[in-house]
Formats: structure tokens, sequence, C-alpha cells
């Protein structure tokens, strides 16, 4: 699909684009969710341990973190991994679809900078 096509489609009110339009939708406010983001950008560091997370992400209550990670997983963007250990350890990293979200993440950084340099 071209990228008027896709333009044409989020402007539409056309029922045969709907299903393009809910995943766009559906996506944006994925992505927006509060703290997504910014689990997203620090799991593109490379995998982390649950309290690492927690530690490098201020503010973030322990529920909510686990939340989003469970979100996060159920959507195939991340992978959690156990090893049964004495204590048990728990990591999460982004998948190869998840890791795609850099390009994101990055021109969403770069446009903050610009919006707020203007």
């Amino acid at each position: 699909m071209s990228k008027q096509n896709e333009f044409d489609c989020l402007q539409s009110k056309n029922r045969n684009a709907a299903g393009i339009c809910d995943n766009f939708h559906h996506t944006i406010e994925f992505i927006g969710k509060r703290w997504m983001g910014v689990i997203i950008y620090t799991l593109l560091k490379g995998e982390k341990r649950y309290h690492e997370l927690l530690n490098e992400i201020p503010g973030i209550s322990d529920r909510l973190l686990t939340e989003r990670l469970r979100e996060l997983e159920n959507e195939g963007l991340i992978v959690k991994e156990t090893f049964e250990a004495s204590p048990r350890k728990v990591t999460y990293q982004l998948t190869p679809l998840g890791q795609e979200l850099e390009k994101v993440i990055r021109a969403v950084m770069e446009w903050v900078g610009k919006a707020s340099s203007s």
C-alpha cells in the first residue's frame, strides 16, 4: 500500500479500510500508554531483570511495571525468560519485532528535540 493510500485510510470513513485504521489506532494507543515508551526505550539497551527495570524507570509503580510487561509480552514485543535458580531469575528482552520499534522511538526523540528547540 502506498503512503498516500495509508493516509487516505486514516481520513476516510470507508468501512473497507477499517482493518487498517483499527490497527493504526491500536498501535498508537498501545505505544502511547503511560510508561510504555520508557519501558521499550530501556529494553532497547539490552536484556534487563525486573528490578533493573524498576530502578532505571524512576516513578513507575511495581504494579504498573508488571502490567505493562505483560501487555508487551502479549503483543509479542518482549520475551520473558525464567531461570530456575535460587533465587529465581527472570529477564525481559525485546523480540525482533520489539526491536523494530527503535526506529519509532528514535524518530519521536528527534521530533521532540526539534519541537522543543522551536
